[in-house]
This record gives C-alpha cells, structure tokens and sequence, in this order.
C-alpha cells in the first residue's frame, strides 16, 4: 500500500557553505561584530510615522496597521503574543531586535528553521502554539541593541499598546468557557475535549487560547502544515487591533468551531476504520499477529486473572487474544459505533461476551469481554471502572512512520487514567529508525530504460516531486547504501505526553565498498544517497513479558508489513564514499568529485494543527573526509 501526501512545492537552491563556523548546522548567532542591520531595511533617514514590517519591506503610517498586517499576512500577533508572554517594554524590545535579526539571515523566528531566501522563509511562517517554550530565544541582553538603526518601531510600540491595555480589558477564562459550554455547535464528548483545551493548564494553556491558534495537540515545535482549521478569514484566531473589542467573541467562536472541525475529523478517521478490508489487512500481517499473539499468549504470568483495556480495539482480536490468556475482565475500546458492534457480536459468537444477565451453573460469568463504544477518554462515561484499576493496557496504536494517527497520545491518556501503578503496557518501547536510500529506492531506473527507450527526463521529474512528498511504501534492504541508526526510541511506560513531538539528529555512513557493490560507481567508487528512509520497531520487552518478550519490525530487512516504511527523497542526491576522497577540494561537497564521508541528519516529528497528521522536517549537511560541511536548505513534509 502505497500514499504520496500533498504539500506545497518549494523551490531551493542548494549552495556550499565555505565558513566553518557558519557550517556547524547549528543556527547559533554569531558575536555582535558580526551582525548588520540591513540599511535598505531600515530605511534612511526613517520618519517616526515611517514603521516597517518585521518581516517584508512593507512600511505603514502607525503600528496598529503595521501589526494588523504582520498577523494577517505572516502569523505574528504582537499584541497578542506580548500579553500572553506579559512581555514588559525591555522584553517586547528583545522580541523586535530578535526577530529582525533571524528574518535578516532568513530563519524563522520560532522554530529557526534556514532558507535560501526571504521568499522561501515567507511561504513558510506559521502559527506559534507554544510560546512559553521559545520565550527563551531573546532573552539576551544582545537584543537590547537596535538591529537596524533609527528603528521607529522600536520607540513606538508600547504607546500603542498601553492605549489598547486601557480601553479593553482582558479576557475572562470563566465566560469563555462557559461560552464553549453553551455553544450549540459543541455536542457530546467534544465539549469536554474544548474544556481540557482551555482548562489543563499542563497541557492547553491560556496563553495558546490568546494568541494565534488554538490545537487540541500539544505540540513542542510549531507545525509546517498551513491549512487552515476553519474557513472564516479570521480562522487563525488573529484579531485586529482596531477591532478588540470583538476579541471574546472571535475566540469562542473560533473553539468551538475548531471543535467542531475535530469532530469531523474524527468521525472520518473512526469512519474509515469501520471497513472491513482495512481490518483483513491488519488482520493478514503476519509480523503484527505474532507479536501480538505471542506477547499475549505466551506470558501466562502477565494475563492470568488480570484486568485488561484494549485501546481501539477493532474487530476485537487483541481482547480475544487476552481473554483466551486468562484474562479475567477485558474492557474493549472503540470508538467506531459499527466496529464496536463487530468486536461485540464476534465475541459473544465466541463465547467470550461478559454478559450481566447470563451466568454458568457455578455462578461464573460465561465471558470476560465487555465491548465499550466511544473514545478512551470517554471511558467514565460508559463504563463502570475505577481509575487506576486496570493491569495490562493493550493497544495497537502504531500509524505510518510511527507517529501518523496520533493514537499514541490516547494510549498514554489511558495509561494515566487506567493502569495501576506498576501495570504493564503492551507494547512498552518503541523505536524509529532511519536510513539513507540509493538509486534504486527511487523510479529512476524504471525509467532510463523502457522497452528499449531512454524515459530517464520522466523519472528525473518524478524524483524532483518526490522531494516535496512522503511516501509510504515497501523499500528493498538492497537499496539502502548507508548504515541504518536509531532516530529515538520511546519507552511507553514513563514517557510524558509532550514526548510524542520530538527532533533528534543521527549521522549517516556508508556502507562498505564490499557490502555494497551494487551502488557503486565503477569509476568514481561513490555511491548516491537520494534521500532517507523512516521505519520503526515496538518491543514487548522482558520488564513485563518476562516468559516470551517479543519484537514487531517494520523494518526493510524484515517481512513487510501494511505499515511499509516512510520515504523521504532529498532535492538532489548526495554522492558519498567510505574511503578517504583524495583532491577535489575546491568542489562541493556530496559530488562525486568530493564526495561526502558521512551525512549529518536532523529529523522533527511533530503532531501538526491538521488533527491526527504529522508533520516532518529533514535537514541534512554534507560533511568531508577533512570535517568541512555543506548544508541543504530545510525540508518539510506533512503526512496526512
């Protein structure tokens, strides 16, 4: 099964790096004597009604349309974020001389992210979700100095804003949330899904209601996705600046339509779980069944007499797997009313049913099943259970490239709620893994010869679209030409919710000449690595399975499974080579004429604001047999 995820293309270029303080991948400022304001920006000779935008070229007469146009136009509420922050005139200063100064070197400002050019950095801004996280960022006295000179903006700001501060003052939380209460278009559990956005203070903040979007996720890096949750023009949550004292009224509509828009979402992702050909399929995959099976049924010690939650059930194989273990209650989750009412007649057609009413002649009950329709965090309401009172918790939860689905946030919400101090998670670890990928993970060599016919302009093109898409497929272990490393792992039974987003890094190497003969150039003894390749592996481990741990693989080296792996192509290939390049010094690096010795990766994976998609970026730098670097502009996909 294969799926290519829309996103807007993007157009770099790719450019080496001669500086090795600058080639260090880390975005890391230099010194003060190596900042410049830019002069054209500022603007010579600058008038006080002279104000121009933090972010493009454009100037305006006041700094209410100034900041009107910055949240319209590039995602950045001043007002708003410097109330949140409770940003004082020395912070709100930083934030200025900050945020020109990254525009200035073409980074994002929240999640200094680098590209090639002020356009490329513009078609990327986005929502900032997590505003306490990246507060950090300048708050350096460094910023106290004016980025660029005579900048009005710097001397006018905090009039504008004491003025607003008079004349409206702040939301109250109480009324907002009773207007999130009494909203018609909230019905049943998603209200109590908006409540938990506006009144967990760990997890859903205020300062995310006040600002620029509101996302039921709890992200740690904001998202490259830029769709909008809502089709209404201030469906980002921005409020003019002239317009506040509409702003209570914006925020509550604009939750409950974002949950409204979650509810959609929902129906159609438990929606499409409700046909039986995608649980054949689930059900075919070997890898999956007998790690499954055997974590369930060859750990006596771990089911017997135990109480077992299932998290998204589905047709009920896992609970029935559990109950033929010993199991004495297994409380089954699904949120799909149709396949909640499978797993509950495929049970009782296996004698498995908990039925109230029923009874053997001893007394027992004939079955431990009992089958509960609706959302984990629903479960109070349509079950009798006490929290903290379950044994085992059990779910199969994994989506493309792990994270996709975003099920895992569900299973902790359960594993908090539910399991017992001490209980056991199945599975309890999880890893991703990554790769780098030659020629043939790609369609190029289809097309460079068809039925006699060079096609290879095709396939250049295909490959050329596949940088801008993940793609989830079945790669060949052959086509791998580097080492493969782990990305992160995960441990399932002490890991915090706000875990599941993450970036790491990991270096690449190839692989020995020996060992990979195929990919070879004859000539020039480089292979090309033309992208990388995302797997993951879940472990049933021995902390809880102690008679029979067990291990499901999504690996290339393993059977495949419906998961597959996730592909993501690099803009241009990069040629590396595990002996010592000799000369060539004064080309760049990943050409065959001075190719790479390793490749150094970094990887987020982050919950995006579209509900259950993800998004991924990729950076990737070129390092030499000598340790000089060459960069790649970032990439950014979104699964979804």
């Amino acid at each position: 099964m294969a799926s290519r995820i829309n996103q807007e293309p993007e157009a770099y270029r790719v450019e080496e790096q001669i500086d090795e303080e600058e080639e260090d991948g880390e975005g890391e400022s230099e010194g003060w004597d190596d900042w410049n304001g830019d002069e054209d920006e500022g603007g010579e000779g600058g008038s006080e009604s002279d104000f121009l935008c933090l972010f493009c070229d454009s100037k305006y007469s006041s700094c209410d349309s100034l900041f009107e146009h910055c949240a319209k136009v590039h995602y950045f509420d001043f007002p708003c974020i410097r109330k949140a922050l409770s940003l004082d005139f020395y912070g709100s200063f930083k934030l200025i001389n900050y945020i020109r100064s990254q525009v200035a070197d073409n980074k994002c400002w929240c999640c200094g992210l680098t590209f090639q050019s002020n356009k490329d950095l513009q078609n990327h801004l986005h929502d900032t979700v997590n505003l306490k996280d990246i507060k950090c960022l300048w708050d350096d006295e460094r910023y106290l100095k004016p980025f660029i000179q005579d900048d009005s903006l710097l001397y006018s700001f905090d009039e504008s804003e004491e003025i607003e501060d008079e004349q409206f003052p702040p939301i109250n939380e109480e009324e907002l949330v009773g207007d999130l209460k009494n909203s018609e278009e909230i019905c049943g559990g998603d209200q109590n899904t908006v409540e938990k956005m506006v009144l967990n203070a760990d997890d859903y903040d205020m300062s995310r209601v006040k600002g620029t979007t509101i996302s039921v996720n709890d992200i740690n890096s904001p998202s490259s996705s830029d769709k909008d949750l809502i089709n209404d023009k201030d469906s980002r949550g921005f409020v003019s600046s002239n317009d506040k004292s509409q702003e209570g009224h914006l925020i509550s509509n604009s939750s409950s339509r974002l949950a409204k828009h979650i509810m959609k979402v929902n129906e159609n992702y438990f929606g499409a779980y409700s046909s039986f050909g995608i649980h054949r399929e689930m059900l075919s995959d070997k890898v999956r069944m007998d790690a499954y099976g055997k974590a369930i049924l060859k750990n006596p010690s771990l089911l017997k007499g135990a109480v077992v939650m299932d998290v998204g059930c589905g047709t009920g194989i896992l609970s029935l797997f559990a109950a033929q273990a010993g199991a004495s209650r297994v409380i089954a989750i699904e949120a799909s009313a149709k396949m909640a009412a499978v797993a509950t007649k495929v049970a009782n057609d296996n004698g498995l049913l908990h039925c109230k009413n029923q009874s053997q002649a001893d007394g027992h009950q004939k079955g431990v099943m009992e089958v509960v329709q609706g959302m984990v965090e629903e479960v109070d309401k349509n079950a009798e259970l006490q929290p903290h009172s379950v044994d085992v918790l059990l779910s199969e939860w994994m989506g493309y490239c792990l994270l996709y689905e975003s099920m895992l946030s569900s299973v902790l919400y359960a594993r908090d709620r539910w399991l017992k101090p001490g209980g056991a998670i199945l599975p309890d670890t999880a890893t991703v893994f990554v790769a780098g990928f030659g020629k043939g993970g790609t369609s190029l060599p289809f097309w460079e010869n068809v039925h006699g016919f060079d096609m290879s302009s095709i396939g250049k093109e295909l490959v050329n679209d596949a940088a801008q898409f993940p793609i989830v497929d079945v790669l060949d272990c052959e086509d791998l030409v580097t080492s493969s490393v782990i990305l992160q792992t995960f441990d399932l039974a002490t890991m915090k919710p706000n875990e599941v987003d993450f970036t790491a890094t990991a270096t690449l190497e190839p692989m020995s000449n020996a060992s990979n003969t195929k990919h070879l150039d004859s000539k020039t003894g480089c292979c090309s690595c033309y992208g990388v390749v995302l797997w993951f592996e879940t472990g049933f481990t021995s902390r809880f399975c102690r008679e029979a741990p067990a291990v499901l693989s999504t690996s290339p080296y393993t059977p495949k499974t419906h998961w597959s792996q996730t592909i993501l192509t690099f803009r241009e290939p990069i040629a590396m080579r595990s002996e010592k390049a000799t000369g060539g010094k004064v080309a760049a690096i990943g050409t065959e004429v001075y190719p790479a010795a390793k490749i150094d990766l970094r990887i987020s994976i982050v919950r995006s604001t579209e509900h259950r998609s993800i998004d991924i970026s990729l950076e990737a730098v070129g390092v030499g047999p000598d340790g000089r670097r060459r960069s790649w502009p970032a990439q950014l996909f979104s699964l979804q």
